[in-house]
């Protein structure tokens, strides 16, 4: 077990593209105009924050399914991170726009997000491939997806007593977990270019 971060997350991997996990990535992929359009053209906060959350809670059908079916791709452990780093800076990015969302939450979640899409681009770019994904990542990417979208919910007027509140929770535990994830993917980023 890697120190700190806990188990990466790896399995046996296949150079299939058209498989099953790989087509749920997709499709959340493309939800992202949807709640861009949603948020930015319809001015339906509320919606746009239920369907963020329906792309955050369906963020693990991919890997289990993939686990499943035994259909764990190379392209779905490229996919599933683009999915979640898409739909979170769309919603960090709209959220400012549609001053809906606190600074003090998005610009260290922006910061990070820039660092690490520069990280995993430099990986890519030297020929040191992907980083795994670390289970710690993916709780505070379980996290945030819970909290980003309840700050939205709640400008849109529903239950503001209930959801910002725990909006704040969620993103404050959520932020300082995303920045731990983050350290430990130096260590493997370190690790990979070491060749070792």
């Amino acid at each position: 077990m890697p120190p700190g971060g806990g188990p990466r997350l790896s399995e046996p991997t296949s150079s299939r593209i058209v498989t099953i996990p790989n087509l749920v990535s997709l499709v959340r992929i493309l939800a992202v105009p949807a709640f861009l359009w949603l948020l930015l053209a319809r001015r339906q906060v509320a919606a746009a924050g239920w369907l963020l959350l329906a792309i955050g809670s369906t963020d693990w059908v991919d890997g289990w399914l993939a686990r499943r079916l035994g259909q764990v791709s190379q392209l779905g452990k490229a996919l599933d991170p683009v999915a979640d780093r898409l739909a979170i800076v769309a919603a960090l990015v709209g959220g400012l726009i549609a001053e809906v969302l606190p600074a003090l939450i998005v610009v260290p979640l922006l910061v990070r997000e820039v660092f690490m899409a520069t990280l995993t681009g430099w990986l890519m770019l030297s020929g040191h491939g992907i980083i795994e994904v670390r289970r710690v990542g993916k709780l505070a990417t379980l996290l945030l997806y819970g909290a980003i979208p309840s700050f939205y919910v709640a400008a849109g007027g529903f239950v503001p007593d209930v959801f910002r509140p725990l909006g704040w929770v969620a993103g404050v535990v959520g932020l300082l977990l995303y920045y731990v994830a983050a350290y430990h993917y130096v260590g493997d980023a370190r690790t990979r270019a070491a060749g070792q």
